[in-house]
């Protein structure tokens, strides 16, 4: 009993200091390709089709302070105004209090030509959050704790727990930005610029703004076999590293990695951590991400992919199971001529 309390505890602060999903930090994808809106506003119709998607993340099942996020979005691009339009729905629902956060986010986007196959996107996005704390029973508070007996009884504290029943409704702002060519993307946000207070009881508790950065280049590896349809075309193959920085407010972190295309499988495989930044003295590895997708000719995309935990949680959290779903529509005027012929080379997942 007293070591499952102890194993409890130090979870409790494991989640409590975690970069991925303290308080006040956004949840965050593996795939994050595979949720572009959600990764930079700048995406917004930046595949010219009408898209729809579809995100899931289920992050350490194996404790009971589990994290699980959803989301749905689509967009699409106005070529007579030479813009791209997007929405997206995410609910979040974070640790033992059952944090709820549901997210709704309009984006624009505009495409300007900057030379030869060199196209730069501006995107804005405006989102409505709405926080509430599910079980604000289960929350405990440092004036609860007996600093000379940590792991002794819980004490009573002075905060008034009812107050956090009261959901809390925020407006936040972002904008970002993408450099594309043929082969080569670079792109930066910036999230909640307005920092908008999420404080549940009185006073201001600022939304840290989140810096992110991103990029990867494509290499091409020859053609494959012949595909087996009218177009008497090859199947594609490609080698793609890829980076994604991100900073809120104390917190770091940094996916590098890269995936092979094989028409129409993909494997990738993921670093994410900083090791040579330590968080609070204590070593900073978070997971190796695998990855196996397939995209389809169809306009199909389903990826599904698996965080090895190598933070001191270790894989008896269970890790963190994620799966990606997303549909391009057909062109509907396949024949016409385009604005621009270059492809954004980004990948998938």
């Amino acid at each position: 009993m007293f070591r499952s309390y102890i194993y409890l505890v130090f979870c409790v602060l494991a989640l409590t200091f975690s970069a991925n999903n303290s308080f006040g930090q956004d949840p965050q994808y593996s795939q994050y390709y595979a949720a572009p809106l959600y990764l930079n506003p700048a995406f917004a119709g930046s595949d010219f089709q009408t898209r729809i998607g579809a995100n899931y993340r289920s992050q350490w099942p194996g404790l009971d302070a589990q994290y699980n996020t959803f989301s749905v979005y689509a967009d699409t691009f106005l070529e007579k105004y030479n813009s791209g339009f997007g929405l997206m729905v995410m609910n979040d629902v974070q640790g033992a209090a059952d944090l709820r956060s549901l997210t709704i986010s309009a984006m624009y986007a505009y495409e300007l030509k900057l030379g030869e196959s060199v196209y730069f996107r501006p995107g804005f996005e405006g989102s409505y959050i709405r926080r509430e704390v599910g079980y604000y029973e289960n929350l405990v508070f440092a004036n609860q704790i007996n600093p000379q007996d940590p792991f002794g009884p819980i004490i009573p504290g002075s905060t008034d727990l009812t107050v956090l029943g009261e959901p809390i409704n925020m407006l936040s702002l972002s904008f970002g930005g993408l450099l594309f060519t043929e082969n080569l993307w670079l792109g930066g946000a910036i999230h909640h610029i307005n920092q908008p207070n999420q404080s549940f009881l009185e006073g201001e508790s600022a939304l840290p703004y989140k810096l992110s950065f991103h990029g990867g280049y494509r290499i091409g590896l020859g053609r494959g076999a012949m595909k087996r349809d009218f177009t008497h075309t090859y199947k594609q193959r490609y080698f793609v590293p890829t980076i994604n920085y991100k900073k809120q407010g104390v917190f770091e972190q940094l996916d590098v990695g890269a995936y092979v295309y094989a028409e129409p499988l993909i494997f990738g495989v993921w670093y994410r951590g900083l090791p040579y930044k330590p968080l609070n003295s204590e070593s900073n590895r978070d997971a190796i991400v695998l990855l196996l997708g397939l995209s389809l000719p169809t306009g199909l995309d389903v990826g599904y992919s698996f965080d090895y935990t190598m933070s001191q949680l270790g894989i008896q959290s269970g890790g963190a199971h994620e799966i990606s779903v997303s549909y391009r529509f057909p062109d509907r005027n396949p024949g016409a001529p385009r604005l621009r012929n270059t492809i954004l080379p980004c990948p998938k997942f």
